[in-house]
This record gives structure tokens, C-alpha cells and sequence, in this order.
């Protein structure tokens, strides 16, 4: 049976700032409409009316729903008549959730575009997280483990660099630690007693389809003792018994998406700091 053909429409995402925040929420909303191709049109730091000019005409030559994040009044009020004149959709990312905190907190926001981004102290501590991961990444510089606030270790292709850079984002200072057959973990990681150390678990037949998918891009001999089922099985088996013996809490990031697995960590993290049990 054909599929039916995918149904492309401009998108235009527009910001006073970077314009990271209305991209993100396009994206994930725009996944839950199958067959949906968006042609995505960013305008980003739109702080003048040159600029807001220079982007309804941008729309009128390719006409689609408008996404925002603006504070500024005027320029609001000019999109908004762009936007009708046009008869496109504007639809406001940020205002439902400033409006409902404003209510709660009995506090009118500040207006201030781009204020996320302000180089304050999580600024600096996001910052020195990524650098820290970067340099601890596969089981670099394993020697100062003990600065790290999470340790992931899990065998080959188990997606602990992308999750680790993902905590790092997140202001998480994350090192991950490889184990390799027939070679027992440093004595630095087994010591390692500040950081949450987690294990990261994955189906054995799904770990092989994705070792063969890396062997096939470095275009080498995909029938190695490295996708060999029996022998991966067994590196799970011991993976698997080493986070039992230490007591290190487990995650199965084989359905998970590296997003998915950060959230599992921070969970964790914040049970292990509210002195909580450790969820499974």
C-alpha cells in the first residue's frame, strides 16, 4: 500500500531573542500530526519595526500559522495586524504560561525579551557542567569522578554520551564510564562515592542492530565478536550483575529517547538529594 503523501506547510517561528524556546515547543508539537512536513521560517531577535517589516513580508510570500514569543507591545500589535490582514494563525507560545504564573504570584513579568539568556550564575554553572562532561566523556579523566554529580556506565552503544551531554545542558556535570569485556572497572569508578552512579541496560538483539548500523557508517566488517549475539548477551549479563553487586540503580534505555533516559537521572538525582527512595 503507498503512503499517503506527507503535506508541507510553512511555518514561521518568530522571536525577540534567539528564537530556541518557540522552535523546541514547534517541534514537539508538530510530531503528534502525522503525514505533516513543516517548512520551518525563523525569525529570530525581531526587536525593531524594520525587522517585524522585513518578516510580514516574509509571511505574505509564504503564508502559514505564526508561532511567537514577543514582549514588546508595539511590535505585538503590528504582528497581530499583519497576521489578521493575512488571515494566518498567531499563536502565542509563552503568554498562557506568564499569564498563569503572574496570576498565581500575583506579579505582572518583567518584558524583558531574551531575559532567559542573561548571563547569570546557572549560566556559568551550565557551562562549566559541559565542560566538564566533555572532558570526561568515555571514560576520560576518570580520575577526578568524584566531582561529578552523575556517572552513567553501561557497554558499548548504551547512549551515554548523548545523555550525558544532554545533563550537561541541563547544568549536570555527567561523566560516563565504558565497560569493556574482559577488562574489570577502574578502581576509581568501583571507589567513586559523591556521584549518583547509574547503569544503563539495553536489549541485546537491539544493541546488535545498532552496533552493526555503527560498523556499517565506519564501513567495517560488521561480523565481529563486537555483534556477535551470545557474546553482547554476555556483556549485558555482566553489565547487569555489576550494578547489582554495587547497588548502582539501573535504567532500560532501550525504548528511551536520550531525553527520555536525562529524565530518568535527574529523578533520580533529586530523590537521591531529598534523601527519597530510588525509583526503579
Amino acid at each position: 500500500m503507498t503512503p499517503a503523501p506527507r503535506k508541507t506547510i510553512p511555518i514561521h517561528l518568530v522571536s525577540d531573542s534567539t528564537g530556541d524556546t518557540v522552535h523546541a515547543v514547534a517541534r514537539a508539537c508538530l510530531v503528534q500530526f502525522e503525514g505533516v512536513e513543516p517548512e520551518f521560517h525563523t525569525w529570530s531577535l525581531v526587536r525593531s519595526q524594520t525587522h517585524l517589516q522585513k518578516l510580514i513580508a516574509g509571511i505574505t510570500a509564504r503564508p502559514g500559522p505564526v508561532l511567537f514569543t514577543m514582549v514588546d507591545d508595539r511590535l505585538l500589535i503590528a504582528l497581530q495586524e499583519g497576521c489578521r490582514a493575512m488571515q494566518v494563525p498567531l499563536i502565542p507560545i509563552l503568554d498562557p504560561v506568564i499569564g498563569a504564573l503572574g496570576s498565581y504570584l500575583g506579579m505582572t513579568s518583567g518584558h524583558q525579551p531574551g531575559k532567559q539568556h542573561v548571563l547569570d550564575s546557572d549560566y556559568f554553572r551550565r557551562i562549566d557542567a559541559m565542560t566538564y562532561t566533555q572532558n570526561h566523556d568515555d571514560g576520560q579523566a576518570n580520575w577526578n569522578l568524584e566531582e561529578a554529580d552523575v556517572v552513567l556506565v553501561g557497554v558499548s552503544r548504551t547512549s551515554k554520551s548523548p545523555t550525558c551531554m544532554y545533563l550537561a545542558n541541563r547544568g549536570v556535570k555527567a561523566a560516563n564510564v565504558p565497560l569493556v569485556p574482559g577488562i574489570p572497572p577502574s578502581e576509581t569508578l568501583l571507589k567513586a562515592t559523591k556521584p549518583l552512579i547509574v547503569g544503563l541496560v539495553k536489549d541485546p538483539n537491539r544493541l546488535v542492530q545498532i552496533r552493526r548500523n555503527r560498523l556499517r557508517q565506519l564501513d567495517q566488517d560488521e561480523e565481529t565478536s563486537y555483534t556477535d549475539i551470545e557474546k553482547v548477551r554476555g556483556e549485558m549479563t555482566q553489565a547487569r550483575r555489576l550494578f547489582e553487586e554495587r547497588g548502582w540503580p539501573m535504567i532500560d534505555v532501550t525504548r528511551r529517547s536520550i531525553e527520555e533516559t536525562a529524565a530518568a537521572v535527574l529523578n533520580l538525582l533529586t530523590e537521591r538529594r531529598d534523601g527519597g527512595k530510588e525509583v526503579e
